[in-house]
């Protein structure tokens, strides 16, 4: 449960060399969310960060799980390796053993554990390093997005990693920073969701001349889709590649991608990468969910048989997204079966923030939803229909979530109705819910 520091690798790839699973945390998880991950991994030791050790002590008490915490600070490496005198012996698992749980969450339920095993995550790695960004020991990659997420993990540190590159971290994306720091490590590589890019362009754009990126060569560019305009701006401003690709947790995360060495169709997700295939199910008009298959297709979902079947069938993972496909075999994400708001690349599942409003005593109904967003592509917000007397503000219903889920979560725009649109069952129209805002 740390930043972005280099205790974060060196404890990872450590859990994994001696044969544990690791569980990678948001630092900003709250209580509530900690002990959902504590209980539901089973989880025997907690590396926290400092600063959040209470809240972890919080989220342990609640979970009820005998789990030892131990803090960690930036800068505690010599203290945490002081008794260690030789590499430990490397415990030898098999390549379907599960290496790491990433947790993510559908539109039911608490979040689910997609388990990733060893052979997910290397050749996901090494087939990016080598056919996707040509990384070698020559390069120097930059990464700004928070490790405990599949795409800083796995997109940025396993693939510079793997291919032997300098591997670099800021703890906190600031657009001037990234790009100082693109200037002082001669950063050949970067990695980010569409709103960094938008902001570096933003910092470039004020001081034009402060900043040497003539060393940058390659882009990626995942988690939402990147405006054509930012995409060619940055590509024209910076001398360099954009590529733009789709992964999810239980596709480790790589899936498909704009190859460097082929044409690139902006606004698509490029074709998939070697060794995987992709189609589309239930088409109508030409649009259906996509599915993936390959060496990149999780294990399953940790305890969730069930659940593990619903997603994948006959070695098919059902994505939950909408695409269509060009005659060229690219392929075009157009919506999202799955209820999901992304906010500046994070997702958002409304259902945990309506089940967070509910608890409060005078809401009736609350629905959440993604508003568009010039920044941040969505934004979280809440419709409310409230009990009858009760008379919650909607700032006290924004901080009574806010004080319950991690920073990004928690709906800016809430608003209060006197009922929430239905259809014929009864059931919330999720479509029409943006029209009854004032």
């Amino acid at each position: 449960m740390l930043p972005n520091l280099l205790e974060f690798p060196v404890l990872y790839y450590g859990a994994l060399r001696a044969g544990a699973i690791v569980v990678p945390m948001n630092p900003l998880l709250r209580a509530r969310e900690i002990a959902h991950y504590l209980k539901d991994s089973g989880a025997v030791l907690l590396l926290a960060h400092d600063a959040v050790t209470g809240e972890a002590v919080e989220g342990k008490s609640a979970a009820g799980t005998d789990v030892s915490i131990i803090p960690v600070a930036a800068g505690s490496l010599s203290e945490l390796l002081a008794d260690v005198n030789e590499p430990a012996a490397t415990v030898v698992g098999g390549d379907g053993d599960t290496a790491v749980i990433l947790y993510t969450s559908g539109t039911t339920g608490p979040p689910k554990g997609a388990e990733l095993t060893h052979t997910n995550l290397v050749r996901n790695s090494e087939i990016a390093a080598r056919s996707l960004f040509d990384l070698t020991a020559r390069d120097v990659v930059l990464d700004c997005l928070p490790l405990f997420h599949a795409f800083g993990q796995a997109v940025a540190m396993n693939t510079a990693i793997s291919a032997g590159a300098r591997f670099t971290l800021l703890p906190r994306f600031e657009p001037a920073l990234a790009l100082r720091a693109v200037e002082q490590r001669r950063v050949t590589m970067f990695a980010g969701v569409p709103t960094m890019y938008a902001a570096m362009l933003g910092a470039h754009a004020q001081r034009p001349d402060a900043f040497d990126t003539s060393s940058l060569r390659l882009c990626v560019s995942g988690g939402a889709s990147l405006p054509v305009e930012v995409l060619n701006n940055f590509e024209k401003t910076f001398e360099c590649q954009v590529l733009e690709g789709f992964g999810m947790s239980e596709t480790s995360p790589v899936a498909s991608f704009n190859h460097p060495d082929r044409p690139r169709k902006a606004g698509s997700i490029g074709t998939p990468i070697e060794g995987i295939e992709m189609s589309l199910a239930d088409v109508v008009d030409g649009v259906g969910e996509l599915c993936v298959r390959g060496h990149n297709v999780m294990k399953g979902y940790w305890g969730r048989p069930e659940a593990t079947a619903e997603t994948v069938k006959d070695g098919w993972l059902h994505t939950g997204d909408l695409a269509r496909v060009d005659e060229e075999g690219y392929y075009y994400i157009v919506d999202r079966k799955k209820d999901l708001v992304i906010r500046g690349g994070y997702n958002v599942y409304p259902r945990e923030i309506e089940e967070v409003l509910y608890e409060h005593p005078d809401v009736a109904e609350a629905a959440v939803i993604g508003l568009p967003d010039d920044v941040l592509g969505e934004e979280v917000a809440a419709a409310v229909a409230l009990r009858p007397g009760a008379s919650a503000t909607p700032e006290e219903l924004r901080e009574f979530v806010r004080g319950q889920v991690a920073p990004y979560k928690y709906p800016r725009i809430v608003w209060v109705v006197d009922a929430l649109p239905k259809g014929a069952t009864g059931k919330i129209l999720k479509r029409e819910v943006a029209d009854t805002r004032p």
